[in-house]
């Protein structure tokens, strides 16, 4: 509870429950308001007093961990040296994502307003292909294990961001996935049915382009691994990689060039829709 004049009064949203997924601007925040805490000279408990707020909402701040309101940021501004660096920067505030990898949220976030997406996998099947129950499969093969809650939100936040194949009908949505990802029974045999059908079904939407990659192909342009592409409103190009616990947004243009390039190639590479869509058939009858 906030400390100082008027008690339990002082009691604000920034005492409130830790963000359940801190945002790297909440990070960022953090980390400044300790560095001016620290150049002042303050502990965290002297300047919980100066700001009427407890040390541990100032340790929460600090750690990206909870959500500062305004009267946290007017007197943290007003103890630290009215240098109008906290309050311009608490302008650009933004909670976290729950269910998004922070190394994902600004890819996601691009998407959400991309006149065009282009997506290459071959680890396994993309974030908006995936049905229910092989999403659920994927994040039951965490390391390490997430809890009840956290798979539930990791599956929300996914389902969530396939409302955009509906929603988004003047998006061409292209993807390029190998072979043998279908092939491997994620999840038992029962989730990769249904993981199939839902498949078919988003590839039969009139702005969702999918093509396999197959397993005999002689030659293949993205042997350096899945990659994703979107157009800005503004026709900007940028490109997204990743890998284990990491991602990259791609924004210089010549490296983003090559990348649509090869993705071009690839298109040419894999099997068209149309035989696409009947190898999809092909592996949903075997038994």
């Amino acid at each position: 509870m906030g400390e100082g004049v008027g008690g339990v009064a002082e009691a604000s949203a920034c005492e409130a429950e830790r963000e359940p997924d801190p945002s790297d601007s909440l990070r960022t925040f953090g980390a400044v308001v300790q560095a001016l805490r620290e150049h002042a000279g303050l502990s965290r408990a002297e300047f919980g007093e100066l700001v009427r707020f407890s040390k541990h909402t100032v340790e929460s701040v600090e750690l990206g961990r909870r959500m500062p309101d305004s009267a946290f940021v007017e007197r943290a501004e007003e103890a630290l040296g009215n240098t109008g660096a906290l309050r311009h920067s608490a302008r650009f505030l933004t909670r976290g994502e729950a269910g998004l990898a922070a190394w994902f949220r600004q890819w996601a976030r691009l998407e959400r307003v991309a006149v065009s997406l282009c997506t290459y996998e071959c680890r396994l099947v993309p974030g908006l292909l995936q049905s229910e129950g092989y999403a659920r499969a994927v994040f039951d093969n965490s390391i390490p294990l997430l809890s009840d809650e956290q798979l539930e939100a990791q599956v929300a936040a996914r389902l969530e961001r396939q409302k955009a194949l509906y929603e988004r009908t003047d998006v061409p949505f292209s993807f390029i996935v190998e072979e043998h990802i279908f092939r491997r029974r994620l999840g038992g045999v029962e989730v990769t049915w249904g993981l199939l059908d839902h498949v078919m079904n988003l590839s039969a939407l009139r702005n969702v382009t999918l093509q396999i990659m197959p397993m005999d192909a002689e030659f293949h342009a993205c042997l350096d691994g899945p990659v994703q592409l979107l157009e800005t409103p503004g026709r900007r190009r940028l490109a997204y990689s990743e890998g284990q616990q990491n991602g990259r947004l791609i924004s210089d243009p010549k490296e983003v060039s090559l990348l649509y390039q090869r993705y071009d190639t690839l298109r040419s590479q894999a099997l068209n829709p149309k035989d696409s869509r009947g190898l999809l058939e092909r592996l949903r009858g075997e038994r």
